[in-house]
This record gives C-alpha cells, structure tokens and sequence, in this order.
C-alpha cells in the first residue's frame, strides 16, 4: 500500500468514528499532534498505541499494519533516535553550563568575601586609606 493510501486509511479510519484528532488522542493517550504526525507518515504507532489502535478499530493488527514499508518505519525510527540524541546532548551541555555557572558564583563569592574581609581589617586596623 502506498504511503498516501496508508496516511489516508488511518485518517479514514477516525473519521468513520466520527473522532477529531484530539478525541482518538485522548482515547489512546497520546496528543492530537501524535495522530496528526501518524496520518501524515511523520511517524507511526509504537506496538503499544497499534494494539490499541486494532482493538479500537476492531480489526486484526495484521489488517491495521498491511503494507506498512518497514523500511520507511526503519528509517524513521532511526530520525527519531538522532533527534532524541541531540536533545540529550543538548540538555547535558545545559547542565554542564549550569555547573559551571554555580562554581563560578561560588568562587566569585568566596573572592567577594575574602576582599571585604582585607578591606575590613585594613580600615579596623588603621592602615588602609589613611594620610
């Protein structure tokens, strides 16, 4: 089955149920964005939501998934494994900055204190700004 005709009957589908795309998110827990993304071939179910998907549909898992290109799931599950990727990445160099951020309070901290304390002791003692 072609990808538009595979998009279509998932779309179809939903529409013979008379649902909105919010609504059959709803019923199987996941966003309206999600279902819009599998009825645009932007991605598909995880084995969980196509079980669901049958059972809701009343169809056989094989009936659901006929002429799905494994290659196009394939491929795309492999996307969505780089993009996961960059997004850890990116929130690990978030933390890092975070850390590096809060050392650098804590010693400029610490020079602040430790300035105050010379600036204290020269004014107390009576050898800083006296002429």
């Amino acid at each position: 089955m072609a990808a538009d005709a595979r998009q279509e009957r998932l779309a179809d589908l939903r529409r013979k149920r008379g649902l909105s795309q919010e609504q059959l998110g709803y019923e199987l827990g996941v966003s309206r964005q999600t279902v819009s993304k599998w009825e645009l071939g932007q991605s598909y179910p995880d084995f969980q939501r196509l079980v669901l998907l049958s059972d809701y549909y009343e169809m056989s898992l094989d009936e659901l998934v006929r002429g799905v290109d494994v290659g196009d799931v394939r491929a795309l599950n492999e996307s969505e494994k780089q993009i996961s990727s960059i997004y850890s990445d990116v929130e690990r160099g978030k933390e890092a900055a975070l850390r590096a951020w809060r050392a650098f309070l804590v010693v400029g901290s610490v020079i602040l204190v430790l300035f105050a304390l010379v600036v204290a002791y020269g004014v107390l003692s009576g050898g800083l700004f006296v002429r």
